[in-house]
Formats: structure tokens, sequence, C-alpha cells
């Protein structure tokens, strides 16, 4: 099988950084070719190359697509070829219907005048081949992220790609969408369309690809055959050494009860849906407690609700803080508590993107960089220096805006920002969703600090290694209650997943 693509030689150098250095990197006609690497490893930089954003002379190295050299001079270059990418921040345009984006730059057009009736059987005709059953005046905005990422998919076939790049396809999806993609993508490779698939979640990658490169600081490492690779070694390669222990779990000694909930409910302030009902249960200090359950258990919702942070419901039941009953309105009666969130969206909620990382750090503490009710900038970029230095926080300075940090880099000035407070109580909701494996790893290494230190955690998580990985216990939610609890000792994926869909306890 002769190879669609091959990149050779590829060197990529920004102001004082070498991006690419030497990269080679060949996919054969209709695979699945995974492409692996840390943040900050040259993924991303690597598929600009490929796709005319960084054009031909701001680099060194020669593309050949079936075995000719081609020189994109823009992106528009590179569609030509058949090439199309699909970012991970999608590129769909909300206002407009699923028609209009799917054939956007492919409108059909009659006498100046598109012809809606023939946009729309066309539209009808690229959702069937990717099983997108829906109005094709559907408005974009009303759609899950999982069926905006389809709309991306589509409008990359109308372009007639032959290469389809997907960049983290899988982090904002369901369980449900996540199937649905796989087998979107193993229809696509029958019908010889070639796939390039990054992704940080491993298992998707052995499971969906037929090949797998990984990059490591700029250099290709090595390319393997799926069948020839596990976690463990697809891990080693992109860190350049072996994590023993992927979940660095540690025991300790639990102190007494930090936050009790009983009885809590939450109902919806316009339909009357009981959104929570009843939930009770307690965390010690010191203690990691897991949260699973499936997408729309009510997980985030419930602990949203905790910091008065979800404003459209109702509460009612007890919510005690070391004994001491709190009646939390908001999130800064929250603080005030003891108890800081960091949200499963931290570009949303937990950053300010354009402002620089001692800002985004100091965010929800800023009495104690203050005198007299003024800014004291040199305290400031004291307090945020030491607590980023504790969470080895990877970046040439302070005044860097958080932008344009890697993921696990953001997540660990989110985590600075709250434990300036010395919060009692650490609701951590999806905090690696989006973060390379060796980023994880760090992450989870804070979660265990701080457990040794007395902080009482939450650690909500879709990913059930994880959940069981770090977890002294597990809750599971499911239909907005709280389904069961699991020791760790008694807990197991087959457990979680039982409780999760609504079973009992096996």
């Amino acid at each position: 099988m002769e190879y669609i693509l091959e990149m050779k030689g590829i060197t990529k150098e920004f102001p004082g950084v070498r991006a690419l250095n030497n990269v080679t990197f060949s996919v054969r006609k209709g695979e699945i070719h995974a492409l692996c690497g840390e943040n900050g490893a040259g993924k991303s930089t690597l598929m600009k190359v490929l796709s005319g954003v960084y054009p031909f002379g701001t680099y060194d190295g020669k593309i050949f697509i079936n075995g000719q050299e081609v020189q994109f001079k823009s992106i528009h270059d590179s569609r030509q070829a058949g090439i199309a990418i699909i970012y991970q921040e999608l590129a769909v345009v909300g206002e407009m219907s699923v028609a209009e984006n799917i054939l956007l730059n492919n409108e059909l057009i009659h006498r100046k005048v598109i012809d809606w009736n023939l946009l729309y059987a066309e539209s009808m005709k690229w959702q069937k081949q990717i099983g997108l059953d829906i109005d094709p005046q559907t408005k974009v905005r009303n759609l899950s992220v999982g069926k905006q990422q389809l709309i991306e998919i589509a409008k990359a076939l109308t372009s007639d790609a032959k290469i389809i790049i997907l960049d983290e396809p899988t982090t904002a999806l369901t369980e449900s969408d996540v199937e649905l993609l796989m087998n979107i993508l193993r229809d696509l490779k029958a019908k010889g369309v070639t796939c390039i698939y990054i992704s940080h979640k491993l298992s998707e990658v052995l499971e969906i690809a037929d090949s797998v490169t990984v990059l490591r600081d700029g250099e290709t490492i090595s390319t393997d055959p799926v069948g020839d690779m596990t976690e463990e070694k697809i891990i080693t390669k992109m860190v350049g050494r072996s994590l023993t222990e992927i979940y660095p779990y540690e025991k300790r000694k639990l102190g007494d009860t930090v936050l009790e909930v009983k009885e809590y409910s939450v109902t919806h302030k316009g339909t009357g849906k009981q959104i929570i009902k009843d939930a009770s249960f307690a965390l010690r200090k010191g203690e990691i407690l897991g949260v699973a359950g499936l997408m729309g258990a009510g997980r985030t919702e419930l602990f949203t609700s905790l910091i008065g942070g979800y404003n459209n419901g109702k509460y009612s039941g007890s919510v005690n803080v070391e004994g001491s009953e709190k009646n939390i309105k908001n999130p800064s009666d929250a603080i005030e508590a003891g108890i800081a969130y960091v949200s499963e969206d931290r570009k949303r909620f937990g950053l300010v993107l354009g402002m620089d990382i001692t800002k985004n750090t100091t965010l929800a503490s800023l009495k104690q960089v203050m005198k007299f009710n003024v800014i004291d900038q040199a305290m400031e970029v004291k307090k945020a220096e030491e607590i980023n230095n504790r969470m080895k926080l990877k970046a040439p300075n302070l005044e860097v805006k958080v932008s344009q940090l890697s993921g696990g880099n953001q997540q660990k000035v989110v985590l600075s920002k709250w434990l300036l407070n010395n919060p009692r109580i650490l609701i951590l909701d999806e905090p690696t969703r989006g973060i390379d494996v060796g980023a994880k790893y760090e992450i989870y290494k804070i979660i265990i600090e701080l457990a040794k230190q007395g902080v009482g955690i939450i650690l909500i998580s879709s990913e059930l290694p994880e959940v069981l990985g770090m977890s002294d216990r597990v809750l599971v939610m499911s239909g907005g209650k709280i389904a069961g609890e699991l020791s760790r000792n008694e807990a197991t994926q087959e457990k979680i997943m039982a409780l999760a869909t609504g079973g009992k306890n096996i």
C-alpha cells in the first residue's frame, strides 16, 4: 500500500524556539493514522504546516502527496490538494443552518441566487453519508457538540477531501457520540479516505488507528503498527520515561468530616423539573471522593449548585462545612465557606484568556494582594510566583497570556488561582480533560499532595480508570440521584457502570 502523504525533514522555527526538528511523517492511503505526543511536542505545528497555515517558505523540508512534491502557499492550496482539518475548536457558524454549514463555499447558485431546494437536497445526501438524520434547515447552534462535529466532517467530504485531520475530536463528546464518530471513521476508511487522528485518549487510539506516530520535543520518535503498541509503550515514547504508576495514589489517614450534604435537591425554576433528587453524602479531610456517572446524570449540576453557580435552580436540603450549616447563594459565599470549584470548561469559566498568568492566578483572592483597596503589584507578582512554582508551571514568565499556554499548564493556573485561597474543599470537574499523559500525571501528583495536606477533594470524571485510580471512595450518579457508593477496594468499572445505568450494585 503506497504512501498518500510524506513529510520529510520538516523543521519549523519561531523566535528562540525550534518547534519541529527534522520531522518525518508518512501516512498510507486509506489508513487511520494516529499522531500522539505531549502538549508542545509539535503535533499542531506539523499539521499547520501540512494544512497551509504555515506556508511554503516559512519552514524547511518537503511534502509529497501521492509521490508528487507540493508547496502550499495558503490554506486554499492545501484544500485544493484534498486536505481538510477539523480543529478541536469547531468552525461551524451557529446562526446558519446545517445545510449552509455543510455547503459553505460550495453553495448551489442559479442565476446568482442560491437554489435553496437544491441546497437542502444536496445537504441531505452528505448527511446520509455520515448518519446525520436531521432537518437540514436546523440552526447549528441548537445541536450538540457531537452533531456539530459530524457537520464538520460532512463539510470536509463536500470538498472531496482525501486526507481528513481530526484534532482531539472526542474531547467534548458523549459516549454515544464517540461511538458514532468511530463508526463514521471506519466507514470513511472503507471508502478509501485517509484520516490523521490526534488524541490524548490512548484507549481510542488503540481502538481506531492502524498506525501511530509519536512526536516528542519537536522530533519524530517512532511510527509503529497499533498491533505492536500498548498504552504503556505509547506513554513511554511520549514522555521519554516509563510511568510505572499512571495514577500515583497513596493511602492516607483521613480526618474528620469536612463537608456533609443532606437530602439536597435542585428544581429547575422554569420547567419545575427536579434536576437533583435527595442527594446525601459526606467528605472527609484528606479524602479524594470520586464522582462517576453517564452524561446527563447530574454530576456537574449537583456540584455547581453547591457553590451557588447553578442560577436556574431552587435548592432544598442542607450543606454543612466542618459542622456549620452554610447558606450558599453564589460563588462568593462558597469561597467564604472554604469551597473551591475547578470547572470542566476551563476556557469559559476558569480563565480570562486575554489576561496574563499573574492576573489569572490572583483573580479569586484579590483581597490578599491589596493595600487600602488598591492592588499591590509587587505582592501580586510574589504570590503568583510562589503558587505557580509550587504547581511547577512551565512558562517563560508570568506575563504570558494564558491563551498561549498548553492545556496542562492552563489547568495548573486554574488550580493556582483556587489554591491561593487555601480551600478546605476542592471540587475538580473533569480536571484532566484535553490534557496529555505527562501533564495528567503532574496534575494527579498535585491532587495527592493536596489530599495529604488535609484538603477534602471531590473528583468528577468521565474517565473510569481515572476515578478508580485516584479515589478513596466513589459516588455513582444516575438520573439526578446518587445511585450508590463504592469503597476503593470494591469499586470496578463493571460495578460503576451497573449503578450508572440504573441497575443495582453487583
